[in-house]
């Protein structure tokens, strides 16, 4: 508690002199505003209960679709958002894409089938390998050249879907580079869109993915994207049969961003052996002026609601008690919308992953 009691002191320490230098004073009056801001969703599994943590029913999956179909949403590629964030341009209120990870058979089957007759386009994000093996789960080469001559997108998402912050440059680089050229001479065409494997991502990464030559590169924290985020690390509302239910559902596609800036910790890979503190001090600038900060609630996956301190106008200070444990943790940021937004919310995520687990 002595550690944990003089990092709190150094941050505010950092804080106020960040107010002193002029950093908050500007972020409060000259702030990018958000142009493009839309929601993407995240399938991996339909139909099939064996995995319920990776998979939705098809009764759910009916009933996401029909609240899709009635008429309050804009459902596009996922490519489309990107473009507009590009450009910084506008989309209509509750842009919607739906993405799924890992292209396995129930994807072909069951999933795509009912997206594909209610006219709404998929990005697809595959890992190769498991396609080359042949594996009796997943689909084959020839269902991913009908789905995409049907018009869905494909995205990379490595050869073997390792946990890429345990790994070294040499093999990241490898699988991104040898899961293109197979997506190539299979597909006749390299992807422009990425997924970090279990939504592990780290700093390096992003410039990895960038240097690579994606567009563009999601992870599997929850919120919604703006042309204000980092196109490399950007959110999705990853769904299954335990948060797939029609309450969430609508909290999800009808979610805003919440435009953050000055990020501390700057990584998302923590490392407590090399010395980095566990739990890590996170913080943010809010960037606009979207409402009462005093409502603004935080969680962390692994203890619940988070401590929240205030300095200044839009500076938060989020405080966990307990260490994150091995493998992945989530933040969850929210705050009511007013006004002509009463009823939905801003959302703020994060995952967070300890090398390990």
């Amino acid at each position: 508690m002595i550690s944990f009691s003089i990092t709190m002191a150094a941050r505010r320490l950092m804080a106020i002199s960040a107010v002193a230098g002029g950093m908050l004073a500007a972020v409060a009056s000259a702030h990018a505003e958000v142009s493009t801001a839309a929601v993407a969703l995240m399938y991996h599994r339909f139909g099939d209960d064996r995995f319920p943590s990776t998979n939705v029913t098809l009764d759910q999956l009916d009933a996401h679709i029909a609240e899709l179909r009635s008429g309050g949403y804009n459902v596009v590629h996922l490519s489309t958002i990107v473009d507009a964030m590009e450009r910084g341009e506008a989309l209509p209120d509750r842009t919607v894409a739906i993405t799924i990870d890992d292209a396995y058979r129930t994807v072909f089957e069951a999933g795509w089938p009912k997206f594909r007759d209610a006219g709404m386009p998929v990005t697809l994000f595959v890992s190769t390998g498991p396609i080359d093996q042949g594996l009796a789960d997943m689909m084959t080469w020839d269902q991913l050249r009908q789905m995409q001559a049907e018009g869905a997108e494909i995205g990379g998402h490595t050869v073997s879907h390792l946990h890429m912050p345990e790994a070294d440059e040499t093999r990241n680089r490898a699988e991104m580079t040898e899961s293109n050229a197979r997506f190539e001479a299979e597909l006749g065409q390299v992807p422009t869109l990425f997924a970090y494997p279990y939504g592990e991502a780290s700093s390096a990464l992003l410039d990895m993915v960038r240097e690579v030559g994606y567009r563009a590169a999601f992870g599997q924290h929850s919120g919604a994207m703006s042309d204000v985020d980092d196109r490399f690390y950007l959110p999705r509302f990853p769904l299954n049969e335990t948060y797939a239910d029609m309450g969430r559902f609508k909290t999800a596609v009808n979610a805003m961003p919440l435009a953050v800036s000055d990020l501390t910790p700057a990584d998302m890979t923590v490392r407590p052996d090399d010395g980095e503190a566990n739990p890590p001090a996170v913080g943010f600038t809010v960037m606009d002026d979207v409402g009462d900060l005093d409502q603004l609630t935080c969680f962390f996956s692994h203890e619940g609601a988070a401590s929240i301190e205030r300095i200044g106008s839009r500076r938060i200070e989020v405080r966990a008690t307990t260490p994150m444990p091995k493998g992945r943790s989530r933040l969850n940021c929210t705050l009511p919308g007013r006004g002509e937004h009463s009823g939905r919310w801003y959302w703020y995520g994060r995952q967070f992953v300890i090398p390990g687990g």
